[in-house]
């Protein structure tokens, strides 16, 4: 039996992070995974699909809008398998990152599967066959989540796939349905449909990116279905079949059946916490009624020294909680005070084309807490930059208090609105009002003056509307 002062089970964004904290903190530290370092953010995930994103964006721009920028060539060719080759590379160059980081933070890395034999001690079945016992005086669970199918759609990684095969295939899909307008749903049409699939995307809420702002999601709408996307929002699937050639997919609307026949569906409909098969149930750790563990805002479990971070906590599955959760976590190991996470404030994107992001309250939202709201809007295409970059549709949205200036929340749609976010949720973190977004000077042209429009919208003193 080997001892530990922390053992981490799983090696994704959280584990791997919360591990690094732990060794920093100066406890000996372990960490397991049956499968991967770096998880499936890193492996097949949020990583490789920015990867595949980049390239979709250079074949669109080939495919549609070459007469625009003034360019013109003969027999475009575009290979989707070196794509995902070169995805592939990215995520390893990655993995291979954590794996340093591993061994420069003097972390044992176990390889296999654990189980809970008691709180404080887990069995390791590991990849050769053998087994090792690592006793830990804290035990942190980051396994993550899984992705969700009915079992009744059959899924066989060829004719019905989720994100893993989707995002490993080196074959492109001459149609596919999509069933699921989140970010996954909203990612694949994106990079499928730039390369000329025809894309089926379903959703059975009345929008796409159905946690996002609607004037967002109507804004994402409109640019998909101009790029050729065939959106199905508010359409239920009733069913999946395989046939001959791929599948059909059945969906309603208002009682009124349609049929689409392609030759693959990507399930993307939402995650099951990766909590069974832990032994947590022998040694007392509560769950939910969706199988989530239950954490206090320390990320500790109801039993002492047991904790779990990141997708199986079911907080908020996104790799950067994971990892702040982590850390979080770590240092409450040790001792050291910590403020808990405030979920509502965290922000979030979707890299599609265009991007969307946000953190925060929407405008509904807002209303329904009983603000009383004051919003300042700006478009992209006054934005000289946006404009020279030949992306000028959408817009930044900043929900505000009209009492105190708060700002409650922001909702994007644009051109790199992923990279803009950050400006506003460090504001909201520090107290800063939309008047101090607006009087901090921001370098022209650049996209983020959209920043500083939209705040002296919520003001009252817009310059460019």
């Amino acid at each position: 039996m080997k001892k530990y002062d922390v053992v981490v089970i799983g090696a994704g964004p959280g584990g791997y992070v919360a591990a690094i904290r732990a060794s920093q903190n100066g406890l000996k530290t372990a960490i397991i995974d049956k499968q991967w370092l770096g998880g499936v953010c890193l492996n097949v995930g949020c990583i490789p699909s920015k990867s595949l994103l980049r390239n979709a964006d250079l074949a669109y721009t080939l495919r549609n809008r070459t007469k625009e920028f003034g360019i013109s060539f003969d027999n475009l060719v575009l290979d989707f398998g070196a794509a995902v080759k070169r995805s592939r590379a990215v995520s390893k160059r990655l993995t291979k990152g954590v794996g340093f980081l591993m061994r420069k933070n003097n972390i044992d890395v176990y390889m296999g599967k654990a189980r809970f034999d008691n709180p404080s001690q887990v069995s390791v079945a590991l990849e050769d066959g053998s087994e090792e016992i690592l006793e830990g005086k804290n035990l942190i669970i980051a396994t993550g989540a899984h992705s969700f199918t009915p079992p009744a759609w059959e899924l066989d990684g060829e004719k019905v796939i989720s994100y893993t095969e989707a995002i490993l295939q080196e074959k492109l899909p001459e149609s596919v349905v999509i069933i699921g307008a989140g970010a996954i749903g909203a990612e694949f049409s994106t990079i499928w449909n730039s390369y000329g699939t025809e894309v089926h995307l379903v959703e059975m809420l009345p929008h796409i990116l159905p946690l996002e702002d609607p004037e967002v999601s109507r804004e994402l709408e409109k640019a998909f279905k101009k790029s050729g996307i065939n959106v199905l929002a508010n359409h239920k699937v009733e069913t999946v079949e395989k046939t001959k050639n791929g599948v059909k997919v059945t969906v309603s609307n208002d009682g009124e059946e349609t049929e689409i026949n392609a030759e693959q569906a990507l399930v993307a409909i939402g995650f099951r916490p990766n909590s069974s098969e832990l032994g947590l149930e022998e040694i007392g750790v509560k769950l939910d009624e969706k199988g989530n563990i239950i954490v206090d805002d320390t990320m500790s479990t109801n039993v002492s020294g047991v904790w779990a971070i990141g997708d199986v906590t079911g907080k908020l599955l996104l790799a950067h909680v994971a990892s702040t959760q982590g850390i979080l976590c770590a240092d409450a190991i040790t001792g050291k005070n910590t403020r808990p996470i405030n979920y509502t404030m965290v922000p979030s994107a979707t890299f599609c084309h265009p991007q969307v992001a946000s953190f925060g309250m929407t405008e509904e939202e807002a209303q329904e807490a009983g603000y009383e709201v004051k919003v300042g809007k700006f478009l992209f295409r006054p934005n000289g930059k946006a404009l020279g970059l030949a992306e000028p549709d959408g817009f930044v949205k900043i929900i505000t208090d009209a009492k105190y200036g708060e700002i409650l929340g922001a909702s994007l749609i644009g051109p790199e609105v992923s990279e803009l976010l950050p400006e506003l949720t460090l504001a909201q973190k520090m107290e800063m009002t939309a008047e101090e977004i607006a009087t901090n000077i921001h370098t022209h042209p650049t996209l983020s003056e959209v920043l500083m429009e939209a705040a002296e919208a919520a003001i009252g003193k817009p310059i460019h509307m």
